[in-house]
């Protein structure tokens, strides 16, 4: 027994070494590869004028600070922080629209890609539920980033604005079903064999799941897809209700799936943006150390925070920023 515990602990000490050598590593290679920016952005600055040499590094700094801010109300708000990022950052900071999204898909890749192994080994993101919808939502998000870089920015600002604004209302209204009723799996589900079993934890109950309105789910997630890639915002915020609500997949699988999905479904977008030249380090190193020390604290604030003024405050927060976004492809 004795001997059993000690493994226990011994793989408890290794889990936690491995996790702080990754974090080391992730801040390492971020100051690495934001420290050649830093010498050029100076030495160009320093050729043009001398002022701006000794301010270039407030837009930096000023990220930094927000995407923190930023990365705590995501994790209180239970929404992905690329929903957050887009309309707010392209709407009050000096940068073209098209570095604000390809970062936009790198914080909510960093996320998914951080959250997705756990959830796969905890069982509560399914493969067979999440390859399906992946292929269609990945093939539409390439489609949706080269229609997102071609089309005019105002236009895309506009629709963007839009959108956020339809996410509000989506929010507004949108209820939550911890275990959906299926009474019968239809017959694309039961062709793929998408099913499945999860422990809740809460209660120890072993859930036995499966699926229905399959064809119609796949086909909205042609246009979650699309509106990914084009506006750079993540798709967890369309993912979850769909999944939950529509398909009827129990809420904690809905979630877990919805956050694996991100992890290939911005991949396939954010290729573009980076093919394209729109990933910018000096924009996206500031952003991802933000928004993941954010979401540190946030997750320890999250015990003592009040979930309906947070959700109101995010429903404020995104509807200021669509209607910023709104205001800034008008030319208002």
């Amino acid at each position: 027994m004795f001997d059993q515990d000690k493994l226990i602990h011994t793989k408890i000490r290794n889990s936690i070494f491995r996790r702080l050598c990754l974090q080391l590593g992730m801040i390492t290679l971020s100051l690495v590869l934001f420290c050649p920016v830093i010498a050029t952005a100076t030495e160009t600055v320093t050729a043009t004028t001398a002022t701006a040499s000794s301010t270039w590094w407030i837009w930096p700094v000023i990220l930094f600070v927000v995407t923190l801010v930023m990365g705590i109300v995501a994790v209180l708000g239970g929404i992905g922080g690329a929903v957050l990022y887009v309309p707010i950052i392209s709407g009050f900071f000096p940068f073209h629209l098209d570095f604000v999204r390809g970062a936009g898909l790198l914080v909510a890749l960093s996320g998914a890609l951080a959250a997705g192994p756990s959830l796969l080994r905890s069982d509560l993101a399914n493969l067979r539920l999440a390859i399906p919808v992946a292929l269609i939502a990945s093939a539409s998000a390439i489609f949706g980033s080269m229609i997102g870089l071609a089309v005019p920015t105002n236009i895309v600002q506009i629709c963007l604005g839009i959108t956020v604004l339809g996410i509000v209302a989506l929010m507004f209204m949108a209820k939550k079903s911890e275990l959906p009723d299926v009474p019968k799996a239809d017959a694309l589900s039961s062709a793929l064999r998408i099913y499945g079993v999860y422990t809740e934890g809460s209660s120890g109950q072993t859930v036995n799941w499966k699926i229905h309105r399959t064809p119609v789910g796949l086909a909205i997630f042609i246009i979650i897809g699309f509106m990914a890639g084009m506006f750079g915002l993540g798709a967890g915020w369309a993912n979850v209700p769909v999944l939950n609500l529509l398909m009827g997949a129990p809420l904690k699988i809905s979630v877990g799936t919805s956050k694996f999905l991100l992890s290939i479904t911005d991949t396939s977008a954010a290729w573009i943006y980076f093919n394209q030249g729109c990933v910018i380090p000096m924009i996206v190193v500031p952003s991802l150390i933000g928004i993941m020390l954010g979401s540190f604290i946030g997750v320890k604030i999250l015990k003592k925070a009040k979930p309906a003024f947070i959700r109101w405050m995010v429903i404020g927060l995104l509807t200021f920023a669509g209607l910023k976004a709104l205001q800034k492809g008008l030319g208002i």
